[in-house]
Parts: structure tokens; C-alpha cells; sequence
């Protein structure tokens, strides 16, 4: 008989945990899908550099986020908390990269031709889109916490550990068909000739939503 925790758990007693799995999804999905900087990040970078950097920025978020997954199940979390000074530092790089996001965003939505985004497309490479989209959810620390909340939700008290990974494991196949399909239906033709007709629109609220998100995290404090 397959098992499925480490603790001998088998797969039958899954059913068990269903509920407190459902919830665990549930808060993932809602966090996932509220307006923020990545979801932003991706539809922009899809309507105006196309698909292919679209997947490549959508797969830097979905790692970034998986990144924080397994470090809050890992319980380095709390290493952090003890470490005030290094979630400092984290809140303040996240806050200003946001805040650059936020330059180059609004120096595109001012120009009248196309945007900066598709005039350097060619010489951008995937990895390059990949790492800007790694670097917008590792550098926000309120991420680390937003998961041990999921994890915590997830995982009742006398449940098997393992069981936190099963959370992160369902929560990056629904992150990957989110991002995903995000770049997937926002790379199609009739979005970038909306992005065309709307661009100035769209990048000036790009903008605006990275130096919110931006001074948040460099005027608040994480919990």
C-alpha cells in the first residue's frame, strides 16, 4: 500500500485532512488572485512583450512563491523573526525595486511611441524576465508570512508535517495554471491590440500599483 506521509499516514486517511486542505487552498487562492504586483507584472509583460516573456516572468513568480512555501513549512519563518534587522532589509530592497518597477512604468505610459517594453523585447532574454519576476516575490518578506498563515490554516495540531508540503504542492499547480493562464490569455492578439489602444492607461496603473505596493513595504511593518 502506498504511503503517503512520513509519519505512515496512508493515503486512505487522507479524507481526514480534506477540510483543513480545502481551507489552506482556499486562502491561497484568494491571496493569488487579489490585485497586486505580480499579477500585474505578468498581464503587462504579456500584453506588451508577448507570451513567451509572459511564461518566463509567470514562472519567476510561481518559484519565488514556492520559494517561501517550503522556507515558512521548513519553519525558517521564525529564524526571521529573530532576525528582525534581515526582514528590515528585505522590506526595504523589495520596497525600492516596486519603486523602480514604478519609474520605468511611468516613463512608458509618458512616451507617445511604442513602449520601452517592446522596443527592448528582442534583446531581453527569458532568463532575464524570469528573474524579475523571481525578484518581485522573493524581495517582499510579507510573502514568507502570508504562506505560514496558508500552512497554518492547513496543518491541524497532531497532523503529520508532511502534510504542509502536500499545501505547497497543490498551491504551485494552482499558482502555475493562475500565472500561467494569465500570460496565456493576455498574449493573444486581441489583448495586445487592447494594450496598443490602452497602453498609456495600463502602464500608468502599473505604476501606480508598484509605488503603492512599494511604499507599503518600505513604511510598514511585518508583523
Amino acid at each position: 500500500m502506498w504511503v503517503l506521509w512520513t509519519h505512515g499516514c496512508p493515503m486512505t486517511d487522507l479524507m481526514i485532512y480534506a477540510p483543513d486542505l480545502a481551507l489552506a487552498y482556499i486562502a491561497y487562492i484568494v491571496a493569488t488572485v487579489s490585485p497586486g504586483p505580480a499579477n500585474l507584472a505578468v498581464i503587462a509583460t504579456s500584453m506588451s512583450a508577448g507570451r513567451r516573456a509572459g511564461f518566463a516572468l509567470a514562472a519567476g513568480v510561481v518559484m519565488g512563491s514556492l520559494t517561501w512555501g517550503v522556507l515558512a513549512a521548513l519553519g525558517l519563518s521564525a529564524f526571521l523573526l529573530s532576525y528582525g534587522w534581515l526582514v528590515s532589509v528585505m522590506r526595504i530592497v523589495g520596497g525600492v525595486y516596486l519603486l523602480w518597477l514604478a519609474y520605468k512604468s511611468f516613463r512608458s505610459a509618458f512616451r507617445r511611441q511604442q513602449p520601452e517594453a517592446l522596443e527592448i523585447a528582442l534583446g531581453r532574454s527569458v532568463k532575464q524576465y524570469f528573474v524579475r519576476g523571481l525578484a518581485i516575490h522573493l524581495t517582499n518578506p510579507k510573502a514568507i508570512f502570508a504562506w505560514l498563515a496558508i500552512i497554518a490554516i492547513g496543518v491541524s495540531p497532531g497532523a503529520p508535517a508532511s502534510l504542509s508540503f502536500l499545501i505547497i504542492a497543490g498551491c504551485w499547480f494552482m499558482g502555475s495554471l493562475f500565472y500561467g493562464g494569465c500570460a496565456m490569455v493576455f498574449s493573444t492578439r486581441r489583448m495586445v491590440r487592447l494594450y496598443g489602444a490602452l497602453r498609456q492607461w495600463i502602464e500608468g496603473t502599473a505604476a501606480v500599483v508598484f509605488t503603492l505596493a512599494g511604499l507599503k513595504l518600505l513604511t510598514s511593518r511585518v508583523q
